[in-house]
C-alpha cells in the first residue's frame, strides 16, 4: 500500500511512537482472517459484528488460529447470529465443537449467547464491565471485545502480547508475577484512537514476527524501541515458570454395538467433556485413575490398543472393551445416563470428543 493511504489510515500524532510504528506496519501486513475486518474496512467506515468478534476469541483461547479457523466458518454457517446460536438445541452445538477441545467454552458459548438474546436484545455491551457480566466472559475476553469490537481503550493482553511487551521492555520479572507489570507496559502503549487496531497488531507481531523462538528482529516495526533486542535476551523473555509433571490416569471405555448402533451416554453438565456424548466409560478423572467397572454385567473383550490423550493438567491412558454379552433389556439400558443407541455407520456426525472419537476408530476397527 502506498505510503500516502497508511498516513490516512493511522495519525501519529494521536498515537504513543510504539503504537504509532506497530498500527503503520499493521495496516500493510494485517493478517486476513475469517473473523477480522481489515484496516482498510475499518477506515472506511466498517464496523467489525461483535458476535463474530466475540466467537472468535472464545474459539481462540488456548487454541490456534490453523486449528480455529474451520470451527468458525462452520459456526457462522450454521449459526450466522447470537440470536441463532442462542436458539439452537445445546446437544448441536456442543456437537459442533467437538474435536476443538476445552469443552466448558462451548458450555459458557451457549449460556452467553442466551443471555445476550434474552437480556440485551441480541445486542452485546459495549464495556468492558458490562461484557464481563455476561456468562463464560472473563477479563481478557471482555477487553478483546470491547477493543476490537467497539474501540475501546482497552489493554489487550494474550501470551502473544504478553512476550512482546516483555521483550520491549525487558520485564525480567517471571510469569505469572509480570502480568500486572506487563499490562500496565500495554496501557502505557495504547493509542487514544484505534485501540482495536493496535490490540490485533500486537498479536500478529507476536504470531508472526515476535515468535518464542527465533524471533525475527529485523523485520520487526518496533525493534528500534527493544530493550531485550538491545541486550540480546529477546528469546529469553518472558521468563516462565518451570512446568510441573502432569499426573497419569488409566480408564476404560466400554463399546456396545447391537443391530449396528452403539450406546452413547450424555456425560454430565459439569465435570470433564461436560454436556458431551461419549462412550461410556469406569468414571476416571484428573483427581483418579478408572475403576475398570462395567456398566452392564456380561461378557467383555479387552483389546490390546488404547488411547492415549493429553489433557490440560493430566494425560491419560484409556483402555478399550467390547460387549459381548446377550441383547440389552429396557431397565438396563435406561440406567445408563442419557443412553441412546448411535448408527455405527454415523459416528462421525455423534460429535463425540477427540478423546472418544480415537477409542470409537479403534472400536470399529475391532468390532
Amino acid at each position: 500500500m502506498p505510503v500516502e493511504c497508511r498516513e490516512k489510515i493511522v495519525d501519529e500524532r494521536e498515537a504513543p511512537p510504539i503504537a504509532a510504528a506497530l498500527l503503520d506496519h499493521y495496516d500493510a501486513h494485517a493478517r486476513k482472517l475469517a473473523w477480522r475486518i481489515s484496516p482498510q474496512q475499518r477506515a472506511a467506515g466498517v464496523r467489525p459484528d461483535p458476535y463474530r468478534v466475540w466467537l472468535s476469541e472464545v474459539m481462540l483461547q488456548q487454541t490456534t488460529v490453523a486449528a480455529v479457523t474451520s470451527y468458525f466458518n462452520a459456526f457462522i454457517g450454521r449459526w450466522p447470529t447470537v440470536e441463532a446460536l442462542a436458539a439452537a438445541p445445546a446437544e448441536d452445538v456442543l456437537a459442533a465443537w467437538a474435536g476443538l477441545g476445552y469443552y466448558a467454552r462451548a458450555r459458557n458459548l451457549i449460556a452467553c449467547a442466551r443471555a445476550v438474546a434474552a437480556d440485551h436484545g441480541g445486542r452485546f455491551p459495549d464495556t468492558e464491565p458490562g461484557l464481563r457480566a455476561l456468562p463464560g466472559i472473563g477479563d481478557y475476553t471482555a477487553a478483546a471485545v470491547a477493543a476490537i469490537a467497539f474501540d475501546r481503550p482497552s489493554a489487550v493482553v494474550d501470551a502473544n502480547v504478553e512476550r512482546v511487551t516483555a521483550r520491549l521492555f525487558a520485564i525480567h520479572t517471571p510469569l505469572p508475577a509480570a502480568k500486572s507489570t506487563i499490562r500496565a507496559k500495554v496501557e502505557q502503549m495504547l493509542p487514544a484512537a484505534r485501540p482495536g487496531d493496535f490490540a490485533q497488531a500486537m498479536m500478529d507481531l507476536g504470531a508472526t514476527i515476535c515468535t518464542p523462538r527465533n524471533p525475527s528482529c529485523l523485520l520487526c516495526p518496533v525493534a528500534g524501541w527493544c530493550e531485550a533486542r538491545a541486550q540480546g535476551i529477546a528469546e529469553s523473555l518472558p521468563v516462565k515458570p518451570p512446568k510441573k509433571a502432569k499426573p497419569a490416569r488409566t480408564g476404560t471405555a466400554w463399546w456396545i454395538e447391537q443391530q449396528g448402533h452403539v450406546l452413547l451416554v450424555q456425560r454430565a453438565d459439569k465435570g470433564m467433556l461436560g454436556g458431551m456424548r461419549a462412550l461410556p466409560d469406569d468414571g476416571w478423572s484428573a483427581s483418579r485413575n478408572g475403576n475398570r467397572a462395567p456398566p452392564l454385567a456380561g461378557q467383555w473383550t479387552q483389546l490390546d490398543a488404547a488411547v492415549a490423550h493429553v489433557f490440560t493438567h493430566f494425560s491419560l491412558d484409556l483402555s478399550l472393551a467390547l460387549y459381548r454379552g446377550p441383547q440389552i433389556d429396557k431397565v438396563a439400558f435406561e440406567n445408563l445416563n442419557g443412553a441412546c443407541w448411535w448408527p455405527v455407520e454415523r459416528i462421525e456426525e455423534a460429535g463425540l470428543p477427540t478423546l472418544f472419537a480415537k477409542a470409537a476408530r479403534i472400536a470399529i476397527q475391532h468390532r
